[in-house]
């Protein structure tokens, strides 16, 4: 698959396994497995995705259980669900969507702490 290209899976169709691509890849429907890529994943607004992702950009509309790594950005649309962990560098969310777990935002270009900074209050 060329690099622009986009793979789509379908609304009435369920899913299991690993999945691998380059691109950008659309669920919508269910998927259950382990999901790997540096491309861009866009879970629909009726997918409900299952499993462990590592990936460079999360675009959620729908419902994802699970462990997510996403090394650009996560987007949470109004009607997205993230139940899990979740480490990005960059969230950004709509009003309406909901993380339900820990978030973690570390990144490369992350200022470093400074030593003997005082305690906060103290």
């Amino acid at each position: 698959m060329a690099k622009d290209e986009i793979a789509y899976l379908g609304s009435d169709t369920i899913y299991e396994g690993k999945l691998s691509f380059k691109g950008t890849v659309r669920i919508e429907g269910r998927y259950t497995g382990e999901i790997a890529s540096d491309g861009s994943l866009n879970v629909g607004k009726e997918a409900k995705v299952k499993g462990n992702l590592a990936v460079g950009e999360l675009l959620l509309s729908g419902h994802f259980t699970g462990d997510a790594i996403v090394k650009k950005r996560a987007v949470i649309y109004s009607s997205g669900i993230f139940e899990g962990n979740l480490q990005t560098p960059v969230l950004i969310m709509e009003e309406g969507g909901v993380i339900e777990g820990q978030v973690s935002m570390a990144s490369s270009g992350k200022l470093p702490q400074k030593k003997n900074q005082p305690a906060i209050g103290g």
